[in-house]
């Protein structure tokens, strides 16, 4: 989920909508179908123009445009083209944007790959040095050209050093700690990380305890 503009945009999962709520009293203002079936919308970006949200099994992106008041009507789903290949099993999982809002970046879970992707849906493979990759690649976060990638079930963070057109990038290390338990997705504040442990190998109970890691950048 992400928080904007007094709006709090969230992807459904395999209800396969999204929903936006007012960030302020928690009120629901709209939901989007985005796809009527066999689908998991797993994460958001909000850039100036437009929400954007993906899907883990199908090989598109959601684009939600936003009016001045916030979340418009309309949906459009953009085909994912280019060096973009769909597997089988997981695919495109997390998801951010540059600051401009005119390129997205995003991984597919189980290959280990990046990608930049423009609005026309056009991907291009963001080579990692060494033939690096990501696996189990889940929440991004893009920090001017520096990429962080929450690899869940490893419980690690890859840093990632970008060149400046994104086209080629370095795995110059990967932040660990002993709080990380399946974590799924990050936030920043300052020089630290926040990540957000899912814990998918513990059955959760009523009292079952959940947490938020706060890591080095």
């Amino acid at each position: 989920m992400k928080a904007d503009r007094g709006r709090l945009f969230v992807s459904g999962g395999g209800t396969g909508k999204a929903f936006v709520y007012s960030a302020k009293t928690g009120a629901l203002i709209r939901a989007y179908e985005l796809s009527t079936g066999g689908s998991f919308i797993n994460d958001v970006v909000v850039t100036k123009l437009a929400a954007w949200f993906t899907d883990s099994f199908k090989p598109v992106l959601y684009r939600v445009p936003l009016g001045p008041g916030g979340a418009a009507s309309s949906v459009k789903t953009v085909q994912l083209s280019g060096d973009y290949q769909q597997q089988s099993g997981f695919n495109v999982n997390g998801i951010d944007a540059t600051a401009n809002g005119k390129t997205l970046v995003i991984v597919q879970s189980g290959t280990g790959k990046l990608f930049t992707v423009a609005p026309t849906g056009a991907a291009r493979e963001i080579a990692l040095a060494g033939g690096e990759s990501v696996p189990n690649g889940d929440g991004i976060l893009l920090d001017g050209r520096t990429l962080y990638v929450v690899q869940n079930q490893l419980n690690v963070v890859a840093k990632i050093s970008l060149a400046p057109n994104l086209r080629v990038g370095s795995v110059t290390r990967r932040i660990s700690n002993p709080g990380l338990d399946v974590p799924t997705t990050i936030a920043d504040l300052g020089s630290r990380l926040y990540a957000v442990n899912a814990r998918f190998g513990t059955p959760p109970t009523p009292t079952t305890d959940y947490w938020i890691t706060r890591l080095k950048k």
